[in-house]
C-alpha cells in the first residue's frame, strides 16, 4: 500500500522544514561569505552604531505598522462610503417609485370619488325622476 501524504501542511511543519533546511545550510562546512549572507553581519565588528541602527530600524518598523494600519483603516472606510453610496441610490430609487406609486394611487381614488359622486347623482335623479311621475300621475287620476 504506498504511503499516505498530507495534503494540508500546518504552520509546524513548513516552519520545521525550514528550520532544518537552514541548519544544513550552516553546518561546518560553509565559508565566511556563505555565512555573512546567511546569518546577517556579526554584532561585534560594528560597535555603537549597530545599536543605532537597531534603534532607526525598530522606528522604521513602527512606522510601517501605522502606515499599514491607515492604509488597512482608509480602505475600510472608502468600502463602508461604497455601500453607503449604493444604500443611498436605493433609498432615493424607493423615494422615487413610493412618490409615482402615491400619485396615481391619488389620481385612481380621484377616479373612484368621481364615480361614487356620478353614481350618486345618477341614483338622485332616478329617485326624484320616479317621485315626479308618481306626482303626475297621482295628479291625473
Amino acid at each position: 500500500m504506498p504511503p499516505k501524504f498530507k495534503r494540508h501542511l500546518n504552520d509546524d511543519d513548513v516552519t520545521g522544514s525550514v528550520k532544518s533546511e537552514r541548519r544544513n545550510l550552516l553546518e561546518d562546512d560553509s565559508d565566511e561569505e556563505e555565512d555573512f549572507f546567511l546569518r546577517g553581519p556579526s554584532g561585534p565588528r560594528f560597535g555603537p552604531r549597530n545599536d543605532k541602527i537597531k534603534h532607526v530600524q525598530n522606528q522604521m518598523d513602527e512606522v510601517i505598522d501605522v502606515m499599514q494600519e491607515n492604509i488597512t483603516k482608509v480602505i475600510e472606510r472608502g468600502e463602508r462610503l461604497d455601500e453607503l453610496q449604493d444604500k443611498s441610490e436605493s433609498l432615493s430609487d424607493n423615494a422615487t417609485a413610493f412618490s409615482n406609486r402615491s400619485k396615481q394611487l391619488r389620481r385612481q381614488m380621484w377616479w373612484r370619488g368621481c364615480k361614487i359622486k356620478a353614481i350618486m347623482a345618477l341614483a338622485a335623479a332616478i329617485l326624484l325622476l320616479m317621485i315626479i311621475t308618481q306626482i303626475i300621475l297621482h295628479l291625473k287620476k
